[in-house]
């Protein structure tokens, strides 16, 4: 049965209905709520009324943030576990399961009905157990075999999925991979060369960033957000900015504001053009990767030449940006929208012509519209599949919503869309830089700020990154440092649907699926 939908961003507004609202939560509303609340959200989740935006927890809580598409609202339900438990979201909206257990490796949090219980992000070698959770406490060594009063993971034990049928074989890659890349495992079960099941297992590049975080200035927490996923740290930088300038009331100068969709922009563009390139070699066409490499390092240079930074790390900070942009650089910045628009056209028009590499990509990895949907999955991946979800366009933050644009969207799914959406994004975002160093306002980029509130005071923000949306939520401290704060990778929503994408092609076709996905590892294991 769907949910009535009434004014004021229902059925959101109707789980918010009994609930005790934080009043120092900003821009959305968070509230506490009763097991029915908690237990009807994972319902709305299921029933596609609502989104899933998040799913974190504290030492005796758990927290999660919805989103009504439809009615363009956000909100955040709480939900105390004095007992260490809480009924599973994960139960009936499998986006959530991942992220359940991360909550119990992190906090020490059980979620009642998780249909998969293994750990997820502890590998069993972590110094502390539960980190985040009021059970935390020391190591003492990997736990032996049977060790059920500890219940922690044994390095080297972790069970996968079985598969059962005739001819069936497994095939096990990573977690170290040739080239430069970061650790992930990838086990494979096929029957002769098609795939019938891949099973990832992630959280070898953990770093503890929410412990980190914790306690930390809001200089120093900043400088953390934005190295979370290098690629990227201008959405991350974004994300985390809003949350604490939302928590603390605080303005941005309106030239910073510009400045930083300027950079989000250059962002989205270099990562883009750098993708697509590493796709086609993926598919051994390594003309255009050398190509696109080339323009890539144009855009690094550029960002360098007028920011002090390739690839703008600690350009945004709470309360606006660390640099300003001079005409030189603007100027600088016109010529490499020219250059690029020229090359890449050029690229795009090889591409697209090539039917070696057509053969390839078409058809290839299709990932299904209706999973898309289901997991809330964002940037190119769910815009190849049908869900044209874009925080800049359905939550129009600053100063997207004065600038035109449009969100491309395509229907087929596979490796070729994904590359598409890619392209026509590149082709965007050139038209919204060229928007902004015309309409670039005059004025400073930092602005004082007054002193931290008496309380603890909180925020959260939604951000566009190249992947999709970037979530934030801060809780800032009286004494004006970061009291607790979590922040969701697209990835977490992407990661499990190139398992589901991947099935029924063949193995030899994993890394142009991979990399047409390109999922973050080091943006998920946080």
């Amino acid at each position: 049965m769907t949910e009535a939908r009434g004014p004021h961003g229902a059925p959101l507004e109707l789980l918010l209905e009994g609930g005790e609202r934080v009043t120092a939560h900003r821009p959305w509303p968070r509230a506490w709520v009763s097991d029915a609340a908690w237990r009807r959200a994972g319902a709305l989740l299921a029933e596609g009324e609502l989104t899933l935006l998040a799913l974190w927890g504290e030492a005796e809580a758990v927290h999660v943030a919805l989103l009504d598409e439809r009615g363009g609202a956000v909100a955040v339900l709480s939900l105390a576990c004095p007992d260490g438990r809480y009924p599973s979201i994960g139960a009936s909206c499998a986006a959530a399961i991942r992220l359940e257990r991360a909550v119990q490796d992190l906090c020490g949090l059980r979620a009642e009905g998780l249909p998969d219980p293994r750990p997820w992000l502890d590998h069993g070698r972590w110094e502390v157990e539960a980190p985040l959770g009021r059970r935390g406490r020391p190591a003492a060594g990997p736990p032996a075999l049977g060790d059920r009063e500890r219940d922690r993971p044994v390095p080297g034990t972790y069970r996968f999925l079985p598969v059962e049928g005739e001819g069936m074989h497994e095939i096990p890659v990573g977690p170290v991979h040739a080239g430069i890349i970061e650790p992930g495992h990838f086990r494979f079960t096929a029957s002769g060369e098609a795939v019938v099941r891949l099973e990832e297992r992630l959280g070898y590049v953990h770093k503890g960033i929410e412990s980190l975080m914790a306690g930390a200035s809001l200089a120093d927490a900043a400088r953390i957000a934005g190295h979370v996923s290098g690629d990227s740290t201008v959405a991350y930088s974004i994300a985390f900015a809003r949350a604490v300038e939302a928590a603390l009331g605080w303005g941005v100068p309106p030239r910073a504001v510009w400045l930083r969709a300027l950079m989000a922009e250059l962002e989205r563009m270099a990562s883009h053009i750098g993708d697509i390139g590493a796709i086609c070699n993926d598919a051994a066409f390594t003309i255009l990767h050398a190509n696109c490499a080339m323009l890539r390092e144009r855009i690094l240079r550029a960002n360098e030449a007028c920011f002090g930074h390739r690839l703008l790390m600690d350009r945004v900070v709470p309360g606006g940006t660390s640099v300003d942009l001079s005409a030189e650089g603007g100027r600088t910045l016109e010529h490499l929208a020219e250059a690029v628009l020229a090359g890449f056209t050029e690229l795009v028009d090889v591409y697209d012509n090539s039917p070696s590499m057509l053969e390839r990509s078409v058809g290839t990895g299709v990932l299904r519209a209706e999973l898309a949907r289901k997991f809330g999955c964002g940037g190119y991946v769910g815009r190849a599949s049908l869900r044209a979800f874009d925080v800049r366009e359905a939550l129009a933050y600053p100063p997207y919503d004065r600038l035109a644009f449009a969100v491309p969207v395509l229907n087929s799914g596979d490796v070729n869309a994904r590359v598409w959406v890619r392209i026509k994004e590149v082709g965007q975002s050139l038209g919204l830089i060229e928007q902004i160093l015309g309409g670039l306002p005059d004025g400073g980029v930092t602005a004082s700020q007054g002193p931290s509130p008496a309380d603890s005071s909180e925020g959260v923000a939604l951000v566009e990154g190249f992947r999709g949306d970037v979530f934030a939520w801060v809780r800032v401290a009286p004494d004006g440092t970061v009291g607790r704060c979590h922040l969701r990778d697209p990835s977490w929503f992407q990661w499990p649907l190139l398992e589901a994408a991947i099935e029924g092609n063949i193995v030899a076709d994993f890394p142009l699926c991979n990399k047409s996905f390109n999922c973050s590892y080091s943006g998920h294991d946080l």
